[in-house]
């Protein structure tokens, strides 16, 4: 409704001037910049003799709505917009107008939700709502005054959630509340308050739906509005409404119990709160058919009648986003606010299914496969919270614990004096910060892993050296020597596995992030191709170890079909990772030969030469020294005699393309393994296809070349067509 002011001049009640103070008189200096408008020419500016280019960047330029932030501001102060009948209790004398008018501020509070949620300033979007900034209003309105507590109690518990799980730095708006009444007398006992107006509409919707000898029984039951027929529709859609918010608040309160102990009850209310979703949209051909006639059209189309809320003034916080202007914010519509609490609650159903076992590996692994779905900052910091309690995983398991599973030692390392270690306490909160930063925005996961692989390669350097202190003192008891240097190499191995696996990672980030150019691609994959060797030896390294130790136990047994089994599922880890190596290697010889052939017209850039290129896509990696011996000089070598002859003779997709098929049936068990080899087997193939044709048409110079990311996020797939 204040938009609707704000739209029509003529109709805004007269400002008071603002008082002047013991040592300031406030002048309107409106005909001063009238005036001034008559002379100045485009790109002038009126300055003092002080003013230099740094005072112009932090300039505010007057009447621009998204700089000066009194310009769009229709009313001074709330008083002055209550006062003028921005937020009446209630909102209309008559019921029926009053009910749609209430469903009309629910809907369009949820599109400020959703808006907020996206990284908007909580005063801009939920708390441009009137009726939040004053509680004490709305209690003579129980339905309105319940439903306003329950929004108040769920951005208290979504603002506790990221703030504590620390991923607001990727949005700080978020969590900045600017004194806003984040928390109303009584607000924890909103469900109480909440059910009971939902009983109330319940029992009429029943005295609605009863026959007419019952609803002579039920005439002391009184009507939610005034038309009869118009009752039972109302009441189911205020109920979904009110339930949806009901569910929605356990659901918040359920995941925010320790050690993962909420989730099954939390999905309960997700299935509740989907369904409820449905309802909702399933109301919205009745409110719109039977919208009040006197509203205005809702342009931003927020609700679901179609009419503008009344209540709301996003302008009046406005002053709050000081000392930065205040922000442009579009209100998300209505259908895009429900598409975003769908897939909100689809990711938090996600990680609900998530199996809390005690494996490190397993819960990277469920990290990343979250991570594919795109999920937004709620979702994320409810992952973070309940990956990393009380510096365990998932609240549960010491960190310790985890490392020495992880690298395959028996549990009787976690009772050795080895976790006493400064620098083993050093690797744990290493491991603690990877699981967090796995949880942030793509963006800011790539900046902060490319750094912490340094703190990973340091970290390797000190226990080195730390366990052959340690090796040398317990040398001296023959017992201690075996037992401590098994568990070191162990260690060892299992910290640079990790090392590569973060390095990895981080060139895969750059794919999703299109941080790469076609240029880019012959560089990256033979980046990405030393990597993964280097991670494969290692992992080899590491699960061979594992195998040793399992094979002295299992002899003792005289069970050798484990052993057997055992060789297997290591063999099929390796060969997974080689089934990629071949694949990058692939690629990276391809564009090299699409290259060196001229087939692909090389970059001419005046700014950046190749090694500049390969510098800046790398430094981080080249930094940290992963891997070792790897540089500009490498890459040219490896790469600048390769040609379509060269590729003939050792065919890399093929190869990538028999390995993956395999070791299928060794991950029969594990889906999104089976999906991964799929993937790498259609990429290998296709490639493998136009391999051949480059090669047979070299000479033809109307093939073309193009690369598309249409089987696979991170490997290109060649497409061959005559122009």
């Amino acid at each position: 409704m204040a938009e609707d002011r704000a739209s029509e001049p003529p109709s805004i009640p007269p400002r008071a001037s603002i008082p002047s103070g013991d040592n300031s008189v406030w002048a309107d200096v409106s005909p001063l910049l009238h005036a001034a408008c008559q002379d100045l020419q485009e790109g002038e500016l009126i300055h003092g003799d002080n003013f230099n280019l740094f005072a112009a960047m932090s300039a505010l330029e007057i009447m621009d709505p998204k700089m000066d932030s009194g310009i769009a501001c229709t009313y001074y102060s709330l008083d002055e917009a209550i006062e003028n009948g921005v937020a009446p209790v209630p909102v209309s004398a008559d019921k029926t107008t009053d009910v749609q008018c209430v469903i009309d501020i629910m809907d369009h509070l949820l599109a400020c939700e959703a808006t907020w949620h996206k990284g908007h300033s909580l005063a801009q979007t939920v708390y441009s709502c009137l009726y939040l900034l004053r509680p004490e209003r709305t209690l003579s309105h129980a339905l309105l005054h319940s439903y306003c507590k329950v929004i108040r109690a769920t951005c208290k518990a979504i603002l506790s959630v990221v703030s504590e799980a620390r991923t607001h730095e990727e949005e700080d708006l978020f969590t900045m509340s600017y004194g806003l009444p984040l928390s109303g007398d009584g607000d924890e006992k909103c469900l109480s308050l909440l059910n009971a107006v939902e009983e109330t509409i319940s029992r009429q919707l029943r005295s609605c739906k009863a026959s007419s000898s019952k609803r002579r029984v039920s005439e002391d039951i009184e009507q939610l509005q005034n038309n009869p027929d118009l009752e039972e529709g109302y009441c189911k859609a205020l109920l979904c409404r009110l339930r949806f918010r009901k569910h929605f608040y356990h659901l918040l309160m359920s995941m925010k119990r320790p050690q993962g102990r909420g989730l099954e009850m939390a999905r309960k209310h997700i299935a509740s709160c989907i369904s409820e979703i449905d309802y909702i949209k399933k109301s919205s051909d009745f409110l719109r058919v039977n919208a009040h006639e006197m509203s205005k059209q809702n342009l931003e189309n927020t609700t679901a009648s179609g009419c503008q809320p009344i209540g709301f003034d996003a302008s009046l916080n406005s002053r709050l986003s000081a000392p930065t202007p205040p922000r442009s914010i579009k209100i998300l519509c209505w259908e895009k606010a429900l598409e975003y609490f769908m897939k909100l609650l689809q990711d938090l159903d996600a990680i609900c299914s998530c199996t809390l076992a005690p494996s490190l590996e397993a819960a990277l692994l469920f990290v990343v496969k979250f991570q594919k779905s795109k999920p937004d900052l709620v979702a994320r910091a409810h992952l973070q919270l309940l990956l990393v309690q009380d510096g365990k995983l998932y609240g549960r398991d010491p960190i310790f614990s985890m490392i020495t599973r992880a690298a395959g030692l028996p549990e009787v390392a976690e009772m050795h004096d080895i976790q006493k270690n400064e620098f083993m306490v050093q690797l744990g909160q290493l491991v603690i910060n990877l699981l967090k930063i796995l949880c942030t925005n793509a963006a800011w996961q790539r900046r902060k892993l490319g750094k912490m692989l340094q703190d990973w390669r340091v970290t390797y350097v000190q226990l080195e050296m730390s366990f052959k202190g340690e090796f040398e003192e317990a040398s001296k008891t023959s017992n201690n020597k075996k037992v401590c240097f098994k568990m070191y190499q162990h260690i060892l191995a299992w910290v640079e596995e990790q090392t590569y696996w973060i390095a990895f990672r981080f060139l895969n980030l750059g794919f999703e992030l299109e941080l790469y150019s076609v240029h880019d691609y012959c560089m990256v994959y033979w980046y990405t191709y030393v990597v993964l060797i280097k991670l494969a030896e290692k992992k080899h390294l590491r699960m061979s170890m594992s195998s040793d130790s399992a094979k002295k136990k299992t002899k003792k047994k005289r069970d050798s079909f484990k052993d057997g089994e055992m060789d297997y599922q290591i063999s099929a880890a390796v060969l997974f990772l080689q089934s990629q190596i071949y694949l990058s290697e692939g690629l990276s010889m391809m564009f090299a030969a699409l290259r060196n052939e001229h087939r692909i017209v090389p970059l001419q850039s005046p700014f950046n030469t190749e090694h500049e290129i390969f510098v800046q896509q790398f430094e981080l990696l080249q930094k940290a020294c992963v891997p070792d011996h790897v540089s500009y000089a490498t890459f040219k070598e490896s790469t600048i005699h390769a040609n379509f002859a060269t590729l003939a003779i050792c065919d890399y997709f093929k190869e990538a393309q028999r390995i993956a098929k395999e070791v299928k049936s060794s991950f029969a068990n594990d889906p999104d393994t089976m999906a991964e080899l799929r993937r790498i087997e259609q990429v290998a193939e296709r490639n493998s296809i136009a391999l051949n044709v480059c090669r047979a048409g070299a000479l033809d110079p109307k093939l073309k070349i193009s690369f598309a990311f249409c089987h696979h996020p991170f490997y290109a797939t060649a497409i061959v067509k005559r122009s």
